[in-house]
């Protein structure tokens, strides 16, 4: 698979990924727990398939494949990187809203 492929599969999923979190925060908030969690982990698994292009580039990289650095680059990274936050801020706030509920 090409660089570019792979960046765009990266923002792509990363995209995908921070629309599920949003939405388990929103079930979450009308007391919808089972449906908030199961698109947190429906989320959750695709974040992971993110990171693991990103893994891949990583080791080519390692390996000493030259990955240049390009705009693309920076906004998969950009986006994993935004995804990966709000994975952790979307389980906080799910938390929050049981605790609310209780």
């Amino acid at each position: 698979m090409e660089l570019e492929e792979s960046l765009i599969e990266i923002i792509s999923l990363s995209g995908e990924v921070k629309k599920e979190f949003l939405k388990a925060v929103k079930y979450a908030k009308n007391n919808e727990f089972a449906k908030a969690d199961d698109i947190y982990n429906q989320a959750d698994d695709k974040l992971i398939k993110a990171h693991l292009k990103q893994t891949e580039l990583i080791k080519k990289e390692a390996g000493g494949e030259k990955i240049e650095s390009s705009l693309l680059l920076t906004h998969a990274q950009d986006h994993l990187m935004t995804a990966i936050m709000l994975k952790d801020m979307t389980r906080e706030f799910m938390d929050l809203y049981q605790k609310i509920e209780e």
